[in-house]
């Protein structure tokens, strides 16, 4: 499968705007904008192909299951799709028993004229959005992207192992280094903080206990 639409977001620039209407967790219907979270709160927006299919729920439940690790941290979580606001209240009022996903604690954003897939170049020439993820930071900056096939499910807890690192950054301007995770060492963007890393990384000691080793 490969996108059929140039995308006009690019890492470490402002992401698009854009406005649609969504079905929100108060069973609602409303008008969103990206905007209306700039200067506010980052935000993890996510595409899905389609309502009522298969990797889709796990995806959209487990983000709605770990929404309070999300908010400490100030993130507006919004899932989006190519299906009807309408679509997204029916699919939200069936239990998991009944093939539904039950209340979600996040807005659902109607895409139905596809405009936002093809804004951020997720929208596959089946009609339908692959599964871009994009970390959008408080000036409304893509800090990352990346896009799976339809078939392949994506992680919670390497989405926010992603956040941390960013926030990290722009806290501390120290950058991550590969398996960072928060809490863990992370090193200064220059020569010597590099050389400093690798000399007091981290092992595991005989009995499973990480240890530093000063060299």
């Amino acid at each position: 499968m490969s996108s059929s639409y140039t995308s006009e977001v690019f890492v470490s620039k402002e992401a698009p705007n854009f406005e649609c209407e969504a079905f929100m967790p108060n069973g609602e219907f409303e008008t969103v904008k990206l905007s209306d979270y700039k200067d506010k709160k980052w935000v993890l927006l996510f595409f899905y192909p389609f309502n009522f299919t298969f990797v889709c729920p796990s995806e959209i439940i487990a983000f709605s299951d770990s929404m309070e690790e999300f908010e400490k941290r100030g993130v507006q979580i919004l899932g989006c799709s190519v299906d009807s606001k309408f679509a997204h209240r029916t699919w939200t009022r069936l239990p998991t028993s009944e093939g539904g996903i039950g209340q979600i604690k996040y807005p659902l954003l109607a895409d139905v004229n596809k405009t936002i897939a093809k804004q951020f170049g997720v929208l596959h020439t089946d009609g339908m959005a692959l599964r871009g993820t994009f970390i959008i930071d408080k000036n409304g900056v893509v800090q990352t992207s990346s896009i799976n096939n339809a078939p392949i499910g994506r992680s919670v807890d390497e989405t926010l192992r992603i956040v941390d690192a960013c926030q990290h950054f722009e806290k501390y301007g120290e950058v991550c280094p590969m398996n960072w995770r928060k809490g863990k060492r992370a090193m200064n963007p220059t020569p010597e903080g590099v050389a400093s890393y690798l000399l007091n990384k981290k092992v595991t000691s005989e009995n499973g206990t990480e240890n530093t080793v000063q060299n």
